[in-house]
């Protein structure tokens, strides 16, 4: 591995290792669920490793719980998880293109909403090696959280456990305000889309759109609209 390639993997762990503390502590709820709903402490390890994504899990653990067809899981999982192909689209285009294609698919794997966006902010080009640094160790760490809350089972208070399952949100926010503070553009889509966000759960005919489909939305909008409204100059292309 050239020395271009380590610095890239390394950095990557480090910026991988508060995701992986992060998702310990959600991922630890999910394995007291997943041993409630009937499932072993090999089972639900197993499913952390190759289905990494929070709300897939959680939402394909009540399918299993209802004793539903594999037809149904399938689509809920295609449902929930659309975002993903967006989110590793947007990271193929940021890729640089001297790295042959295989590289996608292996980091495929990996891409969750927190990696998608430690990977999104770096400058310029994008290394495999960086992407691989931070899968490696934030997919044990939510499989390690699934684990020892599988092991824990129900001895921990409720209230503990209300308190875990806030801690998902806790890294979406440390994720938005850094870019936020710095772009007003990037601030006022943040805006917009919690605004639309709101809408899309309240209003009338609006509320009957899954989340998955939501999300699909509102992305397709917003991000195409800031892409008409404000371009990146070709200046700063070239930069990346």
């Amino acid at each position: 591995m050239s020395e271009d390639k380590k610095i890239a993997f390394k950095r990557g762990i480090i910026d991988g290792i508060p995701i992986a503390l992060g998702y310990m502590a959600v991922s630890f709820t999910f394995g007291i669920e997943a041993v409630k709903g009937g499932l072993s402490i090999l089972q639900s390890t197993l499913l952390s490793l190759t289905n990494l994504t929070s709300a897939g899990q959680f939402a394909g653990l009540g399918v299993i719980m209802a004793s539903a067809s594999y037809i149904e899981m399938a689509f809920t999982q295609l449902i929930i998880n659309l975002r993903y192909c967006l989110m590793s689209c947007s990271l193929s285009q940021k890729l640089d293109t001297k790295y042959p294609f295989f590289h996608r698919f292996i980091m495929s794997y990996g891409i969750t909403d927190e990696i998608f966006g430690i990977c999104s902010a770096r400058p310029k080009k994008l290394s495999p090696y960086y992407c691989y640094g931070a899968i490696c160790v934030a997919s044990p760490g939510w499989a390690l959280g699934t684990f020892l809350g599988a092991l824990s089972g129900s001895i921990l208070p409720a209230r503990i456990l209300s308190a875990l399952g806030v801690a998902l949100y806790g890294m979406f926010i440390a994720i938005i305000i850094p870019p936020a503070k710095e772009n007003k553009i990037i601030r006022g889509l943040v805006i917009i889309s919690m605004i639309a966000s709101l809408l899309f759960k309240y209003l009338p005919i609006l509320n009957k759109i899954s989340s998955g489909f939501t999300i699909i939305i509102l992305t397709i909008l917003i991000a195409g609209i800031a892409a008409f409204l404000f371009p990146i100059e070709e200046d700063a292309k070239n930069e990346r």
